[in-house]
């Protein structure tokens, strides 16, 4: 296990198709479902981030970055690092290309809310439900 004395910074899409359907990426390490997202690279933007990870992880482009919807930085929701994550909301074509990292992310679904999974890698859910309760979240 690598331990970072630092925080990492990452970013977590709360995507979503014009229709409504909210974008989820099956992990490949886990095999749970997850919101896209991952790590700011030196010397890039958090909305760059959001563009990259989203293009590399579910092949959409994003259409219209919304708001923050959430920071979270509780040291424990993943067990890989203290992850500090922010959660933006946005409008997202429908997926067009293949995943670039097969090994990172083995799937891509569309998912309407009455189909949804309960649970997400680290406590994503509690990101998502905040999302879709319209509230936001600072840890």
């Amino acid at each position: 296990r690598h331990l970072l004395r630092r925080p990492v910074v990452g970013i977590a899409a709360a995507a979503r198709t014009r229709d409504g359907r909210w974008v989820l990426v099956r992990r490949g390490d886990t095999g749970t479902w997850a919101l896209p997202g991952g790590t700011c690279e030196w010397g890039e933007r958090a909305r760059e981030t959001l563009a990259r990870e989203l293009r590399e992880e579910t092949g959409c482009d994003v259409i219209e970055i919304g708001e923050v919807m959430g920071v979270y930085s509780r040291p424990d929701r993943d067990p890989r690092f203290h992850a500090v994550t922010i959660v933006v909301a946005c409008v997202v074509g429908e997926p067009l290309r293949p995943v670039m990292n097969t090994l990172e992310v083995s799937e891509v679904r569309l998912f309407r809310n009455d189909e949804l999974p309960t649970a997400l890698a680290f406590t994503m859910h509690e990101m998502l439900d905040a999302v879709r309760e319209g509230s936001r979240v600072f840890e």
